[in-house]
């Protein structure tokens, strides 16, 4: 079957946008294809600096016929009907159309409708244009006279030329003649910028690789990406050194070169005095270029690989040495930045009593720097963020003046000039500095950790100091966005509120913290009133934490799923009253479980659901809701008096549990209603004819329900 290949060539495509835009044009054609009736065997997409690349096996040569039957109005209905039938089914007069009866609508109009499938390079043609000119770009431009004109071509960059060929693998194949903006469709497209830039001309998919790569362009991502990842662990190891790999700087800089050449540069020794992270962030950020290490020692090197893209007479020493004037020059920025940050600020130089980092501080809060501007500014959030930590120290197992100091200096980096320079620092030079001005070690360390986990890979603080300070400057910001309704919204979460309450729920799980969430999150929400932040009217105190709490559950689903957990189980512990102790929740989660697995678990769950059926049916039924207490006066069989019995029991000795958080034995008590649950469906009717002896047993029916709430909500069980 005959295959497509589609390429669209432009001016550099930003690294960072290429792999979404591999995806959209794969997503948007093939989808556009199987709308119209042509479904494929496989398609691919590829992206490089200059050009965008989709290949689709296996399409046929044509849509499928189409036959459809098409019901008309009934015999006899007005001109106007049948007018408008004889429209919309393409037939000239009403004797094209047969007719057909049925014994309830009588006889009616059909018309047959046949359409010969279009060809598909004649299908390619008319959809290709549309989705080349509403490309979902994050970012577009136009460019050239045209571009002043309504409705002009917008791209990444400007597009230079487009080739879309259609044809079996045995023949040559078709060049799918279509026009965007005066861009025609052709078979040509150009190499390497520098190294080949002639035209190319182009067949089927496997002859337009080897052509692209002959003329110095390799087209797949992922194979650019093994090279520079290979080809610098080996020149690595030839000096003695290792790579310090970096995932997304390598697939930034595969997104910038069509033929990786690997090389290396050098930098003075006296660098590396700096702190390694600021040198692997200098040479990261301004020269998208990898660190490399001593294995014996574990410090970096004053070495670096690069990536050009292009193949250097000399062997590429001009370029490592252009690259190894520009690292030097930028790290002796970093230097200056270094060395300014540890002395005293030239506005305190009076204030001797103040350390460089606490200097620091202040000028934040001189400053007026805005943390958000419903929400003041970053000094009125370290006063919110101090006074939290304290709270939860001794819950932690935190020292509170270390916590009180920790918090009070967390944000202090902010106002440095290397975080200025790299804010992906920050955190981490407020320990550096820390540490330098003689901070003890735990307050040091909470200043970094504090930020922590940012991701489902990074680790969870365990220091106490650092889990207090870090729970404090989460619980801060999530009451903050939500007293002023800032929430997420499906895909988008600007201020990272899902990676915070994600950060709070691993933290109190993985380090077995017991925390009253709700009560910290009130008090969050007073600590904002104590400050001038807040400055809109909040929503409802009682909303926002209803809210919040809603907001921790659904992120603990996501945690605990990921974990193999199940939701419905999250769900029917959550329902309870009162459970915000995120932790308990959990591990009564984990023996609800548990038990539910089970045997007497499982036959329980359906006693329980028979039960509850039974009570939702007569209830509604009734207009009455069975909650009161059964009349022991009215038990008949000795089955109801068995039942009522294990009933008093179960809830008694299920709650002793509960209180003593022994969930495990609160499950074992709750089992030992299944025999008197079973008995009782046996021998019992439950809707006699008697009122008051049905009411009665509807009401010890709801004696079943009430009795397992003591440990979760079993209508939220699913399964």
């Amino acid at each position: 079957m005959p295959d497509l290949l589609l390429e669209l060539f432009s001016e550099e495509i930003p690294a960072r946008m290429q792999r979404r835009a591999a995806d959209d044009l794969k997503a948007l054609v093939t989808n556009a294809l199987v709308d119209r009736g042509l479904t494929y065997e496989g398609a691919r997409a590829y992206a490089t600096p200059r050009r965008l690349t989709l290949h689709v096996v296996g399409l046929p040569a044509k849509q499928p016929d189409l036959r459809e039957e098409k019901k008309g109005p009934r015999v006899g209905s007005p001109e106007a009907a049948v007018q408008g039938f004889l429209k919309s089914a393409g037939l000239a007069s009403i004797d094209e159309a047969t007719i057909q009866s049925d014994p309830k609508k009588g006889e009616f109009y059909v018309a047959v409708v046949e359409r010969p499938g279009r060809a598909t390079p004649a299908v390619l043609a008319e959809i290709l244009p549309g989705i080349i000119k509403t490309f979902p770009w994050p970012k577009s431009m136009r460019w050239g006279a045209a571009s002043a004109e309504p409705g002009a071509l917008r791209w990444v960059r400007p597009l230079h030329s487009i080739v879309c060929t259609f044809g079996p693998e045995t023949e040559i194949p078709d060049v799918v003649r279509f026009e965007v903006d005066g861009i025609v469709a052709s078979d040509f497209t150009r190499g390497h910028r520098f190294m080949s830039p002639d035209l190319v001309e182009v067949r089927r998919f496997d002859d337009y690789v080897s052509s692209l790569e002959k003329a110095k362009v390799i087209l797949d991502a992922d194979r650019r990406k093994e090279i520079i990842r290979t080809e610098a662990k080996n020149l690595a190891f030839a000096r003695g050194l290792e790579l310090v790999e970096d995932d997304g700087l390598l697939e930034e800089v595969a997104g910038l070169v069509e033929w990786p050449v690997v090389l290396v540069g050098s930098f003075d020794e006296e660098f590396l005095d700096i702190p390694a992270e600021v040198v692997r962030a200098t040479i990261r950020a301004n020269q998208k270029c990898f660190v490399l290490r001593d294995p014996a020692t574990g410090r970096l090197a004053n070495k670096f690989i690069l990536v050009a893209n292009i193949e250097a007479k000399d062997g590429g020493a001009a370029i490592a040495a252009g690259n190894g004037r520009v690292v030097r020059a930028r790290l002796s920025d970093a230097n200056f930045f270094w060395q300014t940050d540890r002395r005293p600020l030239p506005e305190y130089h009076d204030r001797r009593d103040l350390k460089p980092l606490d200097q620091r501080l202040e000028r934040l809060k001189a400053l007026k720097v805005v943390f958000h501007e419903k929400l003041g500014t970053q000094g009125e959030r370290v006063a919110r963020i101090v006074a939290l930590a304290k709270q939860l120290a001794p819950l932690v197992g935190a020292d509170v003046a270390r916590a009180e100091r920790a918090a009070s200096l967390a944000k202090a980096d902010l106002a440095t000039e290397m975080v200025g320079e790299f804010p992906e620092l920050q955190g981490l030079m407020g320990r550096y500095y820390a540490a330098l001005q003689g901070e003890d070690p735990a307050v040091a360390a909470a200043i970094e950790d504090h930020y922590k986990p940012q991701g489902p890979a990074d680790r969870v603080p365990t220091d106490p100091v650092s889990v207090a300070v870090a729970l404090a400057d989460k619980l801060d910001t999530l009451v903050g966005f939500w007293s002023i309704d800032e929430k997420p919204t499906g895909s988008k979460d600007p201020y990272a509120l899902r990676r915070a309450a994600l950060g709070v729920i691993r933290i109190l799980l993985e380090g077995s913290i017991r925390l009253p969430l709700m009560k910290f999150l009130d008090d969050a929400i007073v600590m904002g009133k104590l400050t001038d932040g807040y400055r809109l009217p909040e929503m409802p105190r009682p909303a926002v934490l209803r809210d919040l709490l809603a907001f921790f559950a659904d992120r603990l689903k996501v945690y605990l799923r990921d974990q193999g957990a199940r939701y419905d189980l999250i769900d029917a512990v959550f329902a309870l009253e009162g459970q915000d102790d995120l932790l308990m929740i959990v591990r009564r989660v984990e023996a609800l479980g548990r038990f539910l697995a089970t045997e007497d678990g499982e036959h329980l769950l359906v006693g329980y659901r028979r039960a509850a059926n039974i009570l939702r049916i007569e209830e509604k039924k009734d207009g009455v809701t069975y909650d009161g207490t059964p009349d022991p006066a009215l038990f008949a069989e000795e089955e109801e008096r068995a039942l009522a019995a294990a009933l008093a029991a179960v809830r008694r000795d299920a709650s002793a549990a509960i209180a003593a958080e022994d969930f495990e034995g609160a499950m074992r008590v709750l089992a030992t209603l299944r025999p008197s649950v079973d008995a009782f469906f046996d021998k019992v009717t439950v809707n006699v004819d008697a009122a008051a002896l049905r009411a009665n047993r509807l009401k010890l029916l709801n004696a079943i329900r009430v009795a397992t709430r003591e440990v979760a909500d079993f209508s939220k069980v699913e399964g």
